[in-house]
């Protein structure tokens, strides 16, 4: 039985990973396929609130199933920076492909002369059942920060992100394999997890 669900995302990068991850019987609709092309407030200040936040919004206007992230990139020498804040770290002005890369040249100046670069990626996904009930699922990934940006595929911080017992940082990794062990991969693990009962209970 075939499930279908709005992605609340206007990222086509990110669509693209997250189709990987999940079964095949899961049909994702993106904000462009449901003619959504607003804006879609992200005022709270923890990545849970932010998902939830999204999530909500789509389902008031739309009243179908749907599900946001909300993905920070927490810094053990800034505190915890980025955080919340990491996809408008240098502001929020410019395309995704501008922003990333202002994001990675503050980031890698911000660290210039700190020999301590662990981090971690966390991912948070709010999904609103057809019911209106909220579920989160969240996923982490420990790793370090590159002295400078590596690799062609991938987005965000990938270029800058080798995670915990590799070599390689995310953007040089191949899709299936970073699928494997990301932040998101686990979160949207468990989220098909919740799926799959969802739609067992439905066959």
């Amino acid at each position: 039985m075939t499930q279908s669900f709005i992605f609340a995302t206007a990222n086509p990068h990110k669509l693209e990973e997250v189709k990987a991850m999940l079964p095949a019987h899961i049909r994702l609709r993106s904000l462009s396929d449901i003619g959504f092309s607003g804006d879609i407030p992200e005022t709270e200040p923890t990545l849970e609130g932010n998902a939830l936040q999204k999530a909500r919004y789509i389902f008031d206007r739309f009243g179908k199933p749907c599900f946001s992230d909300d993905t920070g990139l927490e810094v053990e020498a800034l505190n915890g920076a980025p955080g919340v804040y990491s996809a408008r770290y240098a502001g929020a002005t410019g395309s995704q492909e501008e922003k990333a890369q202002a994001n990675m040249s503050k980031l890698l100046a911000e660290l210039s002369g700190i020999g301590n670069r662990k981090a971690r990626f966390r991912t948070v996904i709010a999904y609103m059942d057809a019911s209106g009930n909220a579920h989160l699922f969240e996923g982490t990934v420990n790793g370090a920060i590159s002295e400078e940006p590596c690799g062609t595929t991938g987005f965000g911080y990938d270029p800058l992100f080798v995670p915990e017992g590799y070599d390689l940082c995310f953007a040089q990794m191949p899709l299936d394999e970073k699928n494997r062990i990301s932040h998101r991969a686990r979160a949207f693990g468990k989220f098909a997890d919740q799926l799959r009962m969802e739609n067992e209970k439905h066959c």
